[in-house]
């Protein structure tokens, strides 16, 4: 099944909100005058966080000196930040967002990801929905976003970055050559200033370049880890999930959200167990261990349950999550009623999680065979790949059979 990917960004969030808070006072929007956000209001001191469009005209940048900002429009206005209200706002935007998509991570204060993956039969035109989306953030909330989309987080990403304010672009897979390609190696995601120079020396400047570029030629200049990355980040390829935090930082989590509807056990199982390998082999890379598991499920009208479990030792074995996994679900889901998201989420995490031995042999054998067993299907899947090997009769998160 293809992903589909929303990236909804705040336009010029920290002036747009505090002019939102402005116009509520009966004060004037500073979206139409030459503002930024930072430092504290008649002072010189501080940094640039926002700039309005007026400002840009003086060439003012983000994280230059306010100084230096006023010194290119002395009637510059400044204003002081308001850290607590821009949460309120992040929070009523991510609010809106939530009733439309299954799964959303909240990227940065005023960005996230919607995955909206399995949707179709609800919002057959994607790009009408994300339209409908932006226009209620608007009209309800009184700021701009911009919507991209894609089947990956990072076109979603790029393609939010296209032409700004208040606009939806698109960015699918026989858009690259036309969209992406002809930018600046400058403008590809995660492709930062000095990597760019690089790039430049070595005669490449666009993205198109880039994803065309020889590998070996490319390590000589960036590494193979880094060259590997560009080339496939050039190529539009991103396999990284949506995830929802469901706990605290320190937790691991993943969803999957379906095309069809799940109606019974064994499938939500199969699912389960999928979702299970995936996280916990993040757990493991880590050198993690779990002592929460929380499962969480979405109906068809977006209604979300879900049931945690504290462990009474802390664990990274498969086997182990996905039987406490599998008996959670049954705690918080009839096995009937129609579902579109599975989650699971490992949370409470610690590096010294040592176990303590059994009192039967067999059992303390059991768990080392099922740790070598969890470690080995770990080197398989980083040298091979995603589905070149499986647990039992999982199925890929993705929808199809692994």
């Amino acid at each position: 099944m293809d992903r589909l990917i929303f990236h909804v960004d705040v336009n010029s969030a920290f002036l747009s909100w505090t002019s939102v808070k402005r116009l509520a006072n009966g004060e004037s929007d500073l979206r139409l005058i030459p503002s930024v956000i930072g430092g504290e209001s008649g002072t010189r001191s501080g940094i640039v966080l926002a700039k309005s469009i007026p400002a840009k005209r003086f060439h003012i940048e983000t994280a230059e000196p306010i100084s230096q900002a006023l010194r290119k429009c002395p009637s510059l206005y400044v204003a002081p930040p308001d850290f607590t209200w821009y949460k309120q706002c992040s929070k009523a935007f991510k609010d809106i967002c939530r009733n439309y998509a299954p799964s959303v991570e909240e990227y940065s204060i005023d960005e996230c990801f919607l995955d909206m993956t399995g949707t179709g039969r609800i919002y057959p035109d994607p790009i009408k929905t994300a339209y409908e989306i932006k226009d209620l953030i608007r009209d309800s909330l009184g700021f701009t976003v911009n919507i991209g989309i894609g089947p990956n987080k990072l076109l979603a990403k790029m393609a939010g970055d296209f032409e700004k304010p208040d606009k939806v672009h698109t960015l699918f897979r026989d858009e690259i050559p036309g969209k992406m390609w002809p930018l600046p190696v400058r403008d590809l995601l995660y492709c930062g200033k000095s990597s760019a120079e690089r790039l430049n020396t070595g005669g490449i400047y666009t993205i198109g370049e880039l994803a065309q570029a020889d590998p070996e030629e490319l390590k000589k200049l960036m590494g193979e880890k880094g060259a590997e990355f560009l080339i496939r980040s050039a190529n539009g390829i991103d396999e990284s999930e949506v995830t929802e935090d469901y706990g605290d930082a320190k937790s691991y989590s993943i969803v999957t959200t379906e095309e069809e509807d799940i109606t019974d056990y064994d499938r939500a199982d199969k699912l389960l167990v999928a979702l299970v390998d995936r996280v916990s082999k993040r757990l493991r890379r880590d050198g993690m261990k779990t002592t929460c598991i929380s499962v969480t499920v979405r109906y068809l009208d977006f209604k979300t349950r879900s049931h945690q479990k504290k462990l009474s030792e802390p664990t990274d074995i498969s086997l182990e999550i996905t039987e406490c996994g599998k008996q959670l679900l049954r705690k918080l889901w009839d096995g009937k009623t129609p579902l579109r998201l599975i989650g699971i989420a490992l949370s409470d995490v610690t590096k010294e999680g040592i176990t303590q031995l059994s009192l039967f042999p067999e059992d303390n054998l059991k768990r080392e065979k099922h740790q070598k067993m969890d470690r080995t299907m770990d080197d398989i899947l980083d040298r091979f790949g995603r589905g070149s090997i499986k647990r039992g009769s999982g199925l890929d998160p993705s929808g199809g059979k692994r």
